[in-house]
């Protein structure tokens, strides 16, 4: 969709799964680093079925709001009266919603005991990242200049994502590769936003100059502070997950410490009684 809400739909998904991914990875980490299972390896595997689940279903709903918003092509790719194609801009968004769609499809599969390959998950999200920036790279031809910078911004974001989730084919549980992708789908999330924010103003506020170049200057340092914000946030999670995991394991050391106590005492109090009766 070309507005604002045809923006803010795909970049509120690639928000949310960005933070979550920023607060499950370390989380995952940590236990195991301190040697703390506070989560068993069963509890991942099920966060990673509904993440799979999530993005079938978000991807269903980008697609059927691509397909039958009121000015749509509902499902209409060619006019059967002038043979002009219908609505492009939404069928590409379209398909990058199923590339989405399929990785969820393998993430789900991945949970059942089908023998997948270890790393097609990461495989098939590393795809439909890649397509979405294929897509794009050629969405903004012959259009304004700034339209064209700002999405060129994006494509680094996206090309960037794909290239760090193909590297994790290989390094299973790279926690750096890990927080490195979270970091750029939460940039990728808060620019879709900021995109729309630029090219259809909400508000119905002024519309940016396309040709200024102090706007594209303004923009390539603007996306700037976006990833120093999605940076702070990496290490605001990371903070608050290494203290969750940090009191858990303190906790559970008090538990072990108090039962040891509770049965050396037992232990004492049999040893006593065993030694009144043989007296």
């Amino acid at each position: 969709m070309a507005n604002f809400k045809g923006h803010a739909l795909p970049g509120s998904f690639f928000l949310m799964f960005g933070l979550w991914w920023s607060v499950k990875y370390p989380l995952k980490y940590l236990c195991k680093r301190m040697k703390n299972n506070c989560r068993s390896s069963l509890f991942y595997q099920r966060l990673d079925l509904i993440e799979g689940l999530l993005k079938v279903i978000f991807s269903l709903v980008g697609i059927l709001a691509e397909q039958f918003v009121p000015d749509g092509p509902h499902l209409h790719l060619i006019k059967e009266e002038d043979h002009t194609w219908v609505k492009l801009m939404n069928w590409q968004h379209s398909t990058m919603y199923l590339f989405y769609g399929l990785s969820g499809v393998v993430d789900v599969l991945t949970y059942f005991p089908l023998n997948i390959p270890v790393g097609l998950d990461r495989l098939s999200l590393s795809l439909a990242v890649f397509t979405e920036g294929f897509l794009f790279y050629f969405h903004v031809h012959n259009r304004p200049e700034l339209d064209q910078h700002i999405h060129s911004l994006l494509l680094t974001v996206i090309f960037g994502g794909a290239l760090s989730i193909f590297l994790e084919v290989f390094m299973r549980d790279h926690v750096v590769l890990e927080l490195f992708r979270s970091s750029l789908t939460i940039l990728q999330g808060t620019w879709f936003w900021q995109i729309g924010f630029v090219l259809y103003p909400p508000s119905g506020g002024p519309e940016w100059n396309q040709k200024d170049h102090s706007n594209i200057m303004f923009i390539t340092m603007c996306f700037c502070w976006h990833y120093a914000i999605a940076l702070i946030l990496m290490a605001i999670n990371y903070s608050l997950v290494y203290c969750f995991v940090k009191r858990q394991k303190w906790n559970s050391c008090e538990t072990d410490i108090g039962i040891r106590k509770l049965k050396s005492d037992k232990d004492a109090k049999t040893a006593l009684l065993a030694g009144s009766e043989e007296e």
